[in-house]
């Protein structure tokens, strides 16, 4: 793996901190099937109602993923950073269309993984199949946050959750963007920011 360039390196890397006891062996078999895209500002990773064949980690940028409910309006459903895999998972594993949009809000390149590809290794090496299991808890763990801060918390304390949260993304993404995000009206984002700035 020696002179591989720094989005499949970083990737890698990423796999062996969630899953320590990964092989070489097993850390070739998923570089042999990578490849890297790269989009940019405003443009689409993937539309609704497509079948996502790859995932795709995000080495460098920023995508948001959205919806668009039946009165036209677009609600975002989450901020995918670098990291992260920009994904419907469920959709994914699935092999279903997705309800999802993913769209980049910087310039982005991703490192991409097939369908096909995640699902030989599965069989073949029992580590990969650990980690998928352990990024499908991680996925699932970010689900449920979000359904219960909606059920639970106050729209001041799920947007100082954010902020707490994710310190990088505050002034990476619009206000529009972000209260949609957080499911209250732009103005009343607003009038909790100037609150908070004078407590």
């Amino acid at each position: 793996m020696k002179g591989m360039n720094e989005p499949i390196f970083q990737f890698l890397e990423s796999v062996k901190n969630l899953c320590p006891k990964v092989t070489v062996a097993e850390l070739s078999y998923l570089e042999s099937g990578l490849n890297l895209s790269e989009f940019r500002s405003k443009h689409f990773y993937m539309h609704a109602n497509t079948i996502q064949r790859e995932i795709g980690f995000v080495h460098q940028g920023l995508l948001r993923s959205f919806y668009i409910d039946p009165k036209g309006s677009e609600i975002t459903v989450n901020f995918v950073r670098e990291g992260y895999y920009a994904t419907d998972y469920t959709a994914f594993i699935t092999k279903t269309p997705s309800k999802y949009y993913f769209q980049c809000i910087e310039p982005t390149l991703l490192v991409n993984l097939s369908y096909d590809h995640i699902q030989a290794g599965y069989d073949q090496y029992p580590n990969l199949e650990r980690y998928g299991r352990l990024v499908a808890e991680a996925v699932l763990k970010v689900q449920q946050t979000r359904i219960e801060r909606f059920l639970f918390e106050t729209s001041e304390a799920r947007y100082l959750g954010f902020v707490a949260e994710n310190p990088d993304l505050f002034n990476r993404v619009s206000l529009s963007h972000l209260s949609s995000y957080l499911g209250i009206e732009r103005q009343t984002l607003t009038r909790i920011r100037q609150k908070l700035a004078r407590d």
